[in-house]
């Protein structure tokens, strides 16, 4: 049983089926939110209070160089930004829209690679990041103009947040107790969204009592384990193998929000937007 859990087949089948999970969840639990500040700050202590349970079972590592945590704490900062931010999209917009949104993500990093890492220009890399931006406009134009409302504005400030947290974080979960590293990222955000959006333990309290515990919990639950499973895949394969298949999630949430949440609006538009970003995560990692 260990030395399967110690694939990264495994462990990417895994991360696609708590990416899906936690992906529809999160849209049902934040549906039902009073307090989107609240909901995010109880998601995240859950999730992290969870995923740390499996330390025992990973290499007890930690770094001695400050920088490390200068840099994580940084990192950090715009997590929590992204985390926040991300609550109040997913509750606006669909689970398959927010899923191919997302994406922009990656060409934040790749022009941010360019113009402050002075990183060499690739052609495939620069045709990737044109087909993520050819996805994201099949979904939001229509009818000659641009649906781009607030959560789509929003959607793109907590993707830029989530690049700059990417950017200062690299390769930096290798250097720590797996499951300790994700309990960071996701309990200290907590507090900082705690502390900044001034939320109230009675906050809390009543977001719980109006809560669906189901929903609650299997989103916190799938959040802490998809990301050990896609960091735990991306230690164990080649990443040129494991991005591209980590994007299947995206044609996957299409097709769960068709099923379980009956999104069925431009539901071709999102499959080929979704097949174009898979397209575009394999030439950019060629």
């Amino acid at each position: 049983m260990e030395n399967i859990l110690n694939l990264w087949q495994t462990n990417i089948i895994l991360y696609l089926i708590l990416e899906v999970i936690f992906s529809q969840f999160y849209k049902l639990s934040a549906k039902g939110a009073k307090k989107d500040g609240a909901l995010t700050v109880i998601l995240q202590i859950i999730a992290a209070g969870f995923v740390v349970l499996f330390s025992p079972f990973f290499e007890f590592k930690f770094p001695s160089n400050i920088e490390v945590y200068i840099f994580l704490g940084l990192a950090i900062i715009f997590y929590a930004i992204n985390d926040r931010l991300n609550t109040t999209v997913r509750k606006g917009l669909e689970v398959s829209t927010f899923s191919i949104l997302k994406q922009i993500s990656t060409v934040f990093m790749i022009f941010a690679g360019l113009i402050f890492l002075k990183e060499p220009f690739i052609l495939t890399e620069i045709l990737g990041a044109i087909l993520i931006i050819v996805s994201n406009v099949i979904i939001f134009y229509e009818k000659g103009s641009f649906k781009f409302d607030k959560y789509v504005l929003i959607g793109l400030i907590a993707n830029l947040c989530f690049s700059v947290a990417m950017f200062l974080d690299v390769n930096l979960s290798e250097k720590f107790n797996l499951p300790f590293y994700i309990m960071l990222t996701l309990s200290v955000p907590a507090i900082l969204i705690f502390i900044v959006e001034r939320i109230k333990f009675s906050d809390l309290k009543e977001e719980l009592k109006l809560a669906n515990k189901k929903y609650m919990f299997a989103t916190a639950i799938s959040w802490g384990l998809a990301i050990l499973c896609q960091l735990r895949a991306y230690q164990l394969g080649k990443i040129t193998v494991i991005a591209p298949l980590c994007a299947v999630s995206v044609i996957l949430n299409v097709i769960a929000g068709y099923i379980f949440l009956k999104e069925k609006d431009n539901l071709l538009r999102k499959v080929i937007a979704g097949i174009l970003i898979v397209t575009s995560v394999i030439l950019i990692n060629i």
